[in-house]
C-alpha cells in the first residue's frame, strides 16, 4: 500500500555507499524506531543534527583564541617523535606568516603522519586549538590535506548524536548517500500556508538540515526546522483523527438511564461532590447517552477525586445492564481501587470483583465464568483483564487508571472486548495542552481542578543531604506524635543494584536510629511482600515506610503527613508532585520534605523551587515541560515531544493546533484520503510511521 516514489526512503541503510553490515547495525540502534529490524534512510534523515562546526574561520596562528576550532593554512617544519616505547606525545612543528603551533598526537601511526605531515610542505589543517604555556597547540586535528585537495575540507560540518563505534565521519558519509536517494515528493502542505510561513519544500528542508550554513539554519524556528516539525504534527494529528473517526463511525451505544444507580453512589459518598467533579459526571453522562462510542480523557491532579468520577460513570452503565472494567497499572493499585469501592458498591448493590494474576487457578476461572455469566457487574484488575481468556457478558465500559503510556491502538484493543464500549482513560499526571493533543488528540478531555473540601495544602522545604541527622531526629519526633512517615529513594534502571543496595542501607539505619520496626516496599521484592509491607504501614503496626517510586501512584494512607524525597534532584518535576500528592490526604497538615545533594544545577535548582512555590500540577507541568521536554512528563525516555523526532513542545506547540485543525479539515473534505493533496498525505503518514492509521480510512 506505501506509495512507490517512497521507496529510495525505505530501502535499508546498508543499500548507501559504504554501509556494511556491521556500520548498518550501528546506525540501526542510534536511529530505529524498531531494534528489531534495520535502520532505513529515512530512519537516517530524521536523526538530525543537534549543533555544527564552522571550519571557514582562518584567523592565523598568532590569532587563534583558546577553544576556537580554526582552519590553518601551514608549512610543515619538523616532526618530534619519542623514542619508541615512549608515552611520550608526538609533536609536530609548523608556521604561517604569524606564528608557530604544534600538532599533538598519541600512540599515533608513524607512517600515517609522516606521509599525512611531510616536512617542508604546506597543509590545510582543522581543529581545536589550545594554548598551552603561551604557545598554542592542536591535539589530534580533525582534517590535514593538501592545497590541491582545500575543497574536500567541509566548511560547514554538522554535529550527529553518536553511539560506541560508529566514527562522525563515517555517518556524515552515510547521511550524504542517503541525501542523494531523497526523490521531489507531492507536495501536502496546504499552499497559502506553505507560503504565508515561507516554508522550503521537504526535500530542501531536510537538505537544509543535513547541510545547515551557518547556526541559524539548525535553530528551532529556523523555516526548515519548522516546516519539518509541521508535517511530523500534522502525520500525528492526522492519524489521531483517523482512529477517532473509525471509532465513532462504530456502532455507540445510547446509554440513557434513569440515573438512579449513580444518584445512590453520590449519596453514599462521606463528602460533597467538587463543582469540577460534578461538571465531569454531567459530560461523560451526556457522552454516554450519545449513540457513538465515548472517548474520553480525565484529568486530575493528586487527591481531586478521579476514581469518584469513575465509579458515578461505571453506575450509569452498570444501570442499563451492561458490565464496567476498572484496569490499574499495578496491583497494588487494582486492590485500592477494589478495597474503596467495596463500600460504595455493597451500600448501592453493585456486584464487585477482583481479578489479578496473583489469584489462584481455581479462583480466577470462578472470577471469569461469573464475569461470562453476568453475575458480575464490574470488574477491577490489571492489563491482564483483556488477554484472551477474559470474556464479559456485555461490556459497557473500560475505564483505564494512569495508562498514559498506551497509544491509540492499544485503546481501540481495550474495547474490544464488547459491543459499543465507551473508554474513560484516566490520569493524575497533569498533562500539558501541547502535549494532550499529540498524545490523546483522539479524545475528549475533562479536568479536576478543585481538590476534595477539607484538604489542606502540602508544605514543602528542601534540605542539603549534609543535614540528614537533623532531619531523623525530627522524623523521630514526629512518628512519636502518632505521624506516619514515607521515605522515598531513587530507584535508576542503569544501576540498580547500586540503588537497591541504598534503598535497603536506608531503611537498616532509620530502624537503627530510630529503634522501631519499619516498612520496606521495593520494585525488585514479590506482589505479596510488597502488599504485606503497605498493610502494616496502613494499618499502623509500622509508622515509616521506606520505599522507592513504586508508591508514586494512587497509594492512599490518609493519615500520612510527611514525606521525605531523598536525592530530589535526581526526579523531574512531575515524579516529586506525584511522590508529594501520597501526603495531604487527610484534614491534618502535611509536609514534603526534599533532600538534595548539593551543588545544585540550574535545572535541579529552578525544578525544587517550583515544587517550593506551588502545589497546582497543571502549573508544574507547564513548567516541567519547559525544564525537561514531554518526554518526562508521560512517563517515556526521550525528551522532546514522546513519539517525536522534530517536533520540541517547546518551540513548536503554537503550530500543533494548526496542525489538529488541518488534519480535521482534510478530512472533512476527503475522508479516503483519495484527491491529490490527500495521495500526498498518504506519502506524509507512511513517512513519519503514522501509516497504521491509514487502515481506518472510511471504506468507500
Amino acid at each position: 500500500m506505501r506509495p512507490n516514489v517512497l521507496d529510495p526512503l525505505f530501502a535499508p541503510v546498508s543499500s548507501l555507499p559504504g554501509v556494511g553490515p556491521k556500520i548498518a547495525a550501528l546506525i540501526t540502534s542510534l536511529v530505529s524506531r524498531l531494534p528489531d529490524r534495520e535502520a532505513t534512510v529515512a530512519d537516517l534523515l530524521f536523526h538530525i543534527p543537534h549543533s555544527m562546526i564552522d571550519r571557514r574561520h582562518r584567523p592565523g596562528i598568532a590569532y587563534s583564541e583558546n577553544g576556537d576550532i580554526v582552519t590553518l593554512d601551514v608549512t610543515i617544519a619538523r616532526h618530534a617523535a619519542p623514542p619508541r616505547g615512549s608515552r611520550a606525545p608526538y609533536k609536530i612543528l609548523a608556521f604561517d606568516d604569524t606564528g608557530q603551533i604544534e600538532f599533538v598526537f598519541f600512540h599515533p601511526r608513524r607512517d600515517w603522519l609522516q606521509k599525512t605531515f611531510p616536512e617542508g610542505e604546506r597543509r590545510i589543517v582543522s581543529g581545536k586549538v589550545e594554548w598551552f604555556n603561551e604557545r598554542p597547540q592542536m591535539v589530534h586535528p580533525d582534517y590535514a590535506v593538501p592545497p590541491d585537495e582545500a575543497d574536500s575540507l567541509p566548511a560547514v560540518e554538522p554535529v550527529y548524536p553518536l553511539t560506541a563505534g560508529l566514527a562522525a565521519k563515517t555517518l556524515h558519509k552515510a547521511v550524504g548517500g542517503a541525501l542523494m536517494r531523497v526523490p521531489h515528493l507531492p507536495e501536502w502542505l496546504d499552499p497559502a500556508h506553505q507560503r504565508q510561513n515561507h516554508w522550503p519544500d521537504f526535500k530542501d528542508a531536510i537538505t537544509i538540515l543535513h547541510k545547515p550554513q551557518g547556526r541559524e539554519d539548525l535553530a528551532p524556528e529556523a523555516p526548515a526546522t519548522r516546516r519539518l516539525a509541521y508535517d511530523e504534527l500534522l502525520a500525528n494529528q492526522l492519524a489521531l483523527a483517523m482512529v477517532r473517526s473509525h471509532m465513532r463511525k462504530l456502532s455507540g451505544i445510547s446509554r440513557k438511564p434513569e440515573g438512579r444507580l449513580q444518584r445512590a453512589v453520590i449519596r453514599a459518598l462521606p463528602f460533597q461532590l467538587t463543582s469540577s467533579q460534578a461538571n465531569a459526571i454531567k459530560e461523560i453522562n451526556e457522552d454516554l447517552a450519545a449513540p457513538v462510542r465515548m472517548l474520553r480523557l480525565l484529568q486530575g491532579d493528586v487527591g481531586s477525586g478521579k476514581t469518584v468520577v469513575a465509579l458515578a460513570a461505571l453506575a450509569q452503565v452498570i444501570e442499563t445492564g451492561a458490565q464496567g472494567a476498572l484496569m490499574a497499572p499495578t496491583e497494588i493499585l487494582a486492590r485500592q481501587h477494589a478495597a474503596s469501592m467495596a463500600p460504595l458498591c455493597e451500600t448501592t448493590g453493585i456486584r464487585l470483583a477482583l481479578l489479578t494474576g496473583k489469584d489462584s487457578a481455581k479462583a480466577r476461572r470462578e472470577t471469569q465464568d461469573a464475569i461470562l455469566a453476568g453475575e458480575i457487574d464490574l470488574v477491577v484488575g490489571t492489563h491482564a483483564l483483556f488477554q484472551g481468556s477474559v470474556a464479559f457478558k456485555n461490556l459497557g465500559l473500560v475505564v483505564v487508571d494512569e495508562q498514559h503510556r498506551f497509544g491509540v491502538h492499544q485503546r481501540l484493543a481495550l474495547s474490544s472486548k464488547g459491543q459499543g464500549v465507551d473508554v474513560l482513560v484516566m490520569t493524575a499526571t497533569p498533562i500539558p495542552r501541547t502535549l494532550v493533543l499529540t498524545s490523546f488528540g483522539d479524545m475528549d478531555v475533562s479536568r479536576l481542578t478543585d481538590k476534595p473540601a477539607g484538604r489542606k495544602p502540602i508544605t514543602t522545604v528542601s534540605a542539603s543531604l549534609d543535614r540528614l541527622e537533623e532531619i531523623i531526629g525530627r522524623i523521630g519526633r514526629a512518628i512519636e506524635t502518632g505521624q506516619k512517615v514515607y521515605w522515598i529513594c531513587p530507584l535508576v534502571e542503569e544501576s540498580e543494584k547500586i540503588d537497591l543496595a541504598a534503598v535497603e542501607d536506608r531503611h537498616r539505619i532509620l530502624e537503627q536510629v530510630l529503634g522501631q520496626r519499619i516498612s520496606l516496599v521495593h520494585g525488585r521484592m514479590g506482589a505479596d511482600e510488597k502488599e504485606a509491607g503497605m498493610q502494616a504501614f496502613k494499618s499502623g503496626q509500622t509508622k515509616v515506610l521506606v520505599a522507592t517510586t513504586v508508591i508514586e501512584v494512587g497509594v492512599d494512607v490518609p493519615d500520612a503527613t510527611i514525606i521525605v524525597i531523598e536525592h530530589a534532584e535526581r526526579f523531574g518535576l512531575a515524579q516529586l508532585h506525584q511522590l508529594r500528592g501520597r501526603v495531604g490526604r487527610g484534614d491534618k497538615p502535611s509536609t514534603c520534605v526534599l533532600l538534595f545533594k548539593g551543588p545544585l544545577g540550574e535545572t535541579a535548582s529552578a525544578r525544587l523551587n517550583i515544587m517550593r512555590e506551588t502545589n497546582d500540577g497543571f502549573l508544574i507541568a507547564e513548567e516541567d515541560l519547559k525544564l525537561r521536554g514531554g518526554g518526562e512528563i508521560l512517563g517515556t525516555r526521550q525528551s522532546g515531544m514522546p513519539g517525536f523526532r522534530i517536533a520540541n513542545a517547546e518551540f513548536h506547540a503554537d503550530l500543533m493546533e494548526t496542525a489538529r485543525d488541518d488534519a480535521r479539515l482534510v478530512l472533512e473534505r476527503d475522508p479516503q484520503l483519495k484527491s491529490a493533496r490527500g495521495e500526498a498525505l498518504r506519502c506524509l503518514l507512511y513517512l513519519f510511521g503514522r501509516d497504521s492509521a491509514i487502515s481506518y480510512l472510511r471504506a468507500g
